[in-house]
């Protein structure tokens, strides 16, 4: 197994979400001793019928076990379930390791969310820290950083299987929505607006739905934990300001194969290829500030004259760290100079350029950095 930054605690219960593929299982397994875990994994079909179907033979089965450690995988397949782990851990001295893809059946199934009783996590894709020995940015923006991805020989494949294993899976089998085909549409859309200012009717218009189906849409897709809003930084001049977010998936490979571009040569200098790099930057920047739990906030910011700063992040009891992310491999004072006109009116901050270029640079208030360097400010 490759070590995972993210060190999970073992004199404490907690519930691990992630997206399907993440490796939450797998870290599990090298985390907790197997001899000593009591496992339930309502991927199983069989398991899962039969603890929705009796949930107290769950706490039977809890109570009769000398293991410490109690493993749920999947937990939101059966979510009348942690309102007995919740009594468990009260009235035992067990430590319920649970997992998630999904947080929707739980937030709808008003589920006891066990708040001061488990700690909260979430497993990403691989960071760069983890492969950093193995590490290729081509491949890891046309692939993704996928575990079974990044370790298997038919990385095309897996990706296509992958949107038709949520579709079955996480949309249908947990009827999340009416019908498929609409969805379906929706998802190729959504993945090929990857990054952009969600425009909610133009989407609804070209998926011939309406602007409250759309909106559901991406709450399923945020509720699955297969993407996320980023919200536009809001300030003094607001006025100038678009306010719409933007959505990004969690995963540029994932990504790819939803917006159907697998097949597509991705090629330096383009612009796709610095949309998936921006993509992996301010993913990278997420993944390593959940493993540290900084409480940072990330946004974007554009002014309604298309002047845009990439990634503003809030960081408390620090300055407002100001991220522009350019693909070049040779940054000039020419590609940051909107950049540092508008960066200028945002007072005590932080700007820095992450880039592909090796050598750091300074322009006037802005220090432009290769972007490995870049990313341990989030270490």
């Amino acid at each position: 197994m490759i070590p995972r930054l993210l060190k999970l605690p073992l004199q404490q219960s907690l519930l691990l979400f992630g997206a399907r593929n993440t490796g939450k299982s797998t870290l599990i397994k090298h985390t907790f001793p197997k001899d000593e875990c009591l496992w339930f994994d309502l991927l199983d079909p069989d398991q899962e019928r039969r603890l929705v179907l009796n949930p107290q033979e769950f706490m039977q089965i809890v109570q009769a076990s000398d293991k410490p450690y109690v493993i749920i995988d999947e937990v939101q397949k059966a979510p009348k379930i942690l309102d007995l782990v919740h009594m468990l851990i009260e009235s035992t001295k067990k430590h319920f390791i649970m997992t998630g893809s999904s947080a929707r059946k739980l937030k709808r199934g008003a589920a006891n969310l066990l708040a001061g009783r488990a700690l909260f996590y979430k497993l990403h894709p691989f960071s760069f820290f983890e492969i950093e020995s193995q590490f290729n940015l081509h491949d890891s923006l046309s692939w993704g950083m996928l575990p079974p991805v990044f370790q298997s020989t038919h990385k095309k494949n897996f990706l296509q299987t992958y949107g038709h294993v949520y579709l079955k899976e996480e949309i249908f089998a947990e009827q999340l929505v009416r019908g498929l085909d609409p969805f379906r549409r929706f998802l190729e859309l959504a993945a090929q607006m990857n990054g952009k200012i969600i425009n909610f009717s133009k989407i609804a218009n070209d998926v011939g739905s309406d602007d409250k189906t759309i909106k559901n849409y991406f709450s399923i897709l945020e509720d699955t934990l297969i993407g996320f809003f980023l919200p536009s930084y809001q300030h003094s001049f607001r006025k100038r300001l678009q306010l719409a977010p933007k959505f990004y998936f969690f995963d540029t490979g994932v990504t790819r194969a939803l917006a159907n571009q697998l097949t597509l040569d991705l090629l330096p200098s383009t612009y796709t290829y610095g949309d998936l790099f921006e993509q992996f930057i301010i993913l990278e920047c997420m993944k390593l500030s959940d493993y540290t739990q900084n409480d940072f906030r990330f946004n974007y910011l554009r002014t309604k004259d298309d002047a845009e700063i990439d990634l503003v992040v809030e960081r408390p009891g620090k300055p407002l760290l100001l991220i522009e992310i350019k693909s070049t491999n040779h940054i000039t004072e020419n590609d940051l100079s909107t950049f540092m006109q508008i960066s200028k009116d945002l007072p005590n901050s932080e700007a820095i350029c992450l880039s592909c270029d090796p050598y750091p640079k300074q322009f006037d208030h802005v220090l432009a950095m290769p972007w490995q360097n870049g990313l341990k400010l989030f270490l």
